[in-house]
């Protein structure tokens, strides 16, 4: 498998670097730590965020782009999102903080390490699953919703499933689908 790297649309790019260079954005409070962390801030590793809103992945739109921001030596510190809305294109939506930047980075590793020695071409993606409460690195195939495709759930994942761990894509969305137990839905867990 080999790795084909997304490349957001320039506009995407403009609204994360706009937001960096405005102070007005890091005093919420997702952008704490943008406030304590002095030096250069980057974008990097652009992921198109796609939400699942049924059963299939064919279902799957994309609502923006998510990039990790490092800060030179240290690492993802942040993320910044960037919605995308029909005929008025990109614009910043929010930072982000919390376990699934870690998580992400960690899925994006096992990404790498998969496509080493395949034939078969994947391109990252993010996709949120709020039905499930759950998100996932989806590497598409040659054909997005395809047998190829392959899911990657970031930490905290739902109960039952692992987190890291690479499923099917069939796989992991049939074991999402399963019914409530007692008529109580699930609840999170790192799998």
């Amino acid at each position: 498998m080999t790795l084909q790297t997304p490349q957001p649309p320039p506009s995407a790019l403009r609204a994360v670097l706009a937001a960096l260079d405005d102070e007005s954005t890091h005093r919420r409070p997702a952008a704490a730590v943008l406030r304590s962390t002095p030096g250069p801030l980057l974008p990097a590793h652009p992921l198109a965020v796609y939400v699942l809103e049924g059963p299939a992945l064919a279902s799957a739109r994309r609502t923006g782009w998510r990039f990790l921001i490092k800060h030179g030596t240290a690492g993802v510190v942040a993320a910044a999102e960037v919605s995308e809305t029909p005929g008025v294109g990109h614009t910043f939506a929010h930072f982000a903080a919390g376990p699934y930047l870690d998580s992400t980075v960690q899925a994006l590793r096992q990404a790498w390490q998969l496509a080493q020695g395949s034939r078969i071409r994947h391109q990252p993606r993010l996709l949120s699953m709020p039905g499930h409460y759950a998100t996932a690195l989806w590497l598409t195939g040659p054909e997005p919703g395809g047998a190829d495709d392959l899911l990657i759930p970031l930490s905290p994942a739902p109960l039952g499933v692992t987190a890291h761990r690479v499923y099917q894509a069939g796989e992991l969305l049939t074991a999402l689908d399963r019914p409530e137990v007692d008529g109580a839905p699930l609840l999170l867990g790192r799998g």
